[in-house]
């Protein structure tokens, strides 16, 4: 079994006391989002669990009490953008997330941490060239931190458009560029660029 802790929100960044009780009770429970009566129970067990995958924007929270999921196979995504308090007021700032990503990755190895660039939209303060400069940036400061890099636009989603009203999406002449852009960076620095699914 795989056990993905960040589709519904960023356990690590907000969450891990409760994520490290729940390690010690060894079990979690997991309402159904469709069907709130449904709750369902995992046991949280390295020899039930093949690997617990983590998506975080800020992995710094988990690293006081990691021993205590170091019998579990894991994998990490880190999310690191160029995006200001105005943006991302939870986020600490760029070269803080580039640490923690480094210190994980050298404790777990550089195959089971992939940096997340994501979502990508277009401003007047977060134009084109900001965002290819700082994923030149942050590629080169992880260049040997990791093998791989996932990038994907912004997605309109009634709840991005009620949060964020100003975002627009970002146009195909600008997704190529970009795509051609951040994939010459990868080449550059050995990281291979991925779309997300």
């Amino acid at each position: 079994m795989i056990l993905n802790t960040g589709l519904r929100t960023d356990i690590p960044g907000f969450f891990s006391e409760w994520f490290y009780n729940r390690i010690d009770e060894g079990f979690v429970y997991v309402r159904n989002p469709y069907a709130k009566n449904q709750i369902y129970s995992y046991r949280l067990d390295p020899e039930l669990i093949d690997c617990i995958i983590f998506t975080t924007k800020n992995p710094r929270p988990m690293f006081e009490k990691l021993d205590k999921i170091s019998d579990f196979n894991q994998y990490w995504h880190i999310t690191i953008t160029p995006y200001g308090k105005e943006i991302e007021p939870n986020v600490p700032p760029v070269d803080k997330v580039i640490e923690s990503f480094k210190f994980l990755s050298s404790k777990l190895g550089k195959d089971k941490v992939t940096l997340r660039y994501d979502p990508i939209f277009i401003s007047e303060k977060y134009s084109l060239e900001k965002h290819i400069e700082s994923f030149d940036y942050i590629l080169g400061s992880l260049s040997d931190y990791t093998t791989e890099a996932i990038i994907s636009f912004i997605d309109l989603y009634e709840k991005t458009k009620r949060n964020f009203p100003n975002a627009k999406e970002v146009n195909q002449k600008e997704r190529l560029i970009i795509g051609e852009e951040f994939a010459k960076i990868g080449e550059k620095y050995n990281i291979k660029v991925k779309t997300c699914a």
